[in-house]
């Protein structure tokens, strides 16, 4: 099997793409809050939540993206 190595220009970008979706999932629960009217101590309660989505939306960021590469890869190779 073939050694891969990953760059720390690459960690540095997977690392900013997972604090950007933090901010989402936590905004998309900031919007429920005040939507909802309801107590704004569901910001901290709701924490585990936040998280599971901060996962949920990152591991939806990875599959379009390894999508995308294979039909990169896959049309650079017709060429």
């Amino acid at each position: 099997m073939k050694d891969t190595v990953i760059t720390a220009k690459r960690k540095k970008i997977e690392i900013a793409t997972l604090i950007v979706i933090f901010i989402i999932a936590n905004l998309v629960n900031w919007y429920a809050i005040v939507r909802y009217k309801t107590s704004y101590k569901e910001f901290f309660t709701s924490l585990g939540y936040v998280i599971a989505l901060t996962l949920a939306l990152y591991l939806l960021w990875t599959v379009i993206r390894l999508i995308f590469y294979a039909f990169k890869h896959k049309r650079s190779k017709q060429i």
